[in-house]
């Protein structure tokens, strides 16, 4: 699990202002497409009728116009980023913060306008620490081509991945093993020299450092194929042999540490 640290100080996710979106406090509203009856049993979806959906991230084109009641104007700039797209020379574009606020007030969320600027570059600094994990793994690999590229991926925040389910289930069993449960996951497919490769990414949120907030992202291929397997196995066998390595190299720093002072 990688730690990733940011000087975002203003993170929404973890200020306790509250003008700043929270999104374990942040009410719902009711979805405007659905009935009453409905929208008692489940959110607002993502989808309404009539969109077209894209099929590279299950989502529908967002407008960069103003939603209705809009009061603050967000920009409606997209910033490149370093993810080069499958099947094209181009890297993908991140939202506008008018697409985000879009896209988050379509998902039902009741947002304060004036978070979405700092919300926007909190997800794109995730996405480009998830991408950077994804080339760690990649560089296992060795392929001929120029390298793996994103070819698609799924926002899929209402389910566990089955290792963050294990997680869950191991802290009901042993609570000091215990962790809150990922506050989003995602997955990403990779396009990788031809090969279609499924990448898991599991969002945490950890205690803040002063003024900055602290993420961590458990980033791993999904055990899709007996590669995947096996590169899941070798990194953990070689992380278990690291933790293993610093503890003897601590244990035995502690002897002779003790060893001097015993003939001090």
């Amino acid at each position: 699990m990688s730690k990733q640290t940011t000087n975002l100080s203003e993170c929404p996710m973890h200020k306790k202002n509250s003008q700043t979106f929270d999104p374990s406090s942040s009410k719902k509203s009711k979805c405007p497409n659905s009935s009453e009856s409905n929208s008692e049993k489940k959110t607002c979806p993502i989808v309404h009728s009539g969109d077209a959906i894209s099929p590279d991230n299950q989502m529908p084109k967002l407008s960069q116009l103003p939603m209705p009641g809009q009061k603050i104007p967000l920009p409606t700039s997209r910033i490149i980023s370093s993810i080069p797209k499958a099947h094209s020379s181009d890297n993908w574009e991140y939202p506008s913060p008018q697409q985000f606020y879009n896209a988050l007030v379509r998902k039902g969320w009741d947002t304060p306008e004036e978070s979405i600027e700092t919300m926007v570059d909190i997800h794109n600094f995730l996405n480009e620490e998830a991408w950077n994990e994804i080339l760690k793994w990649e560089r296992m690999k060795k392929c001929p081509c120029d390298g793996p590229k994103l070819l698609r991926f799924r926002g899929r925040p209402q389910e566990l991945s089955p290792k963050a389910q294990l997680l869950q289930w191991a802290g009901k069993l042993f609570p000091s093993l215990g962790t809150p449960p990922p506050f989003d996951r995602h997955d990403w497919t990779i396009d990788r020299c031809g090969k279609e490769v499924r990448y898991v990414i599991d969002y945490y949120s950890g205690p803040d450092e002063g003024d900055t907030p602290i993420f961590y992202l458990d980033v791993r291929p999904a055990l899709d194929s007996v590669d995947s397997i096996v590169d899941r196995i070798k990194v953990a066998t070689s992380e278990t042999f690291k933790q293993f390595r610093e503890r003897a190299k601590s244990a035995r720093v502690g002897v002779q540490e003790s060893s001097s002072g015993d003939r001090a």
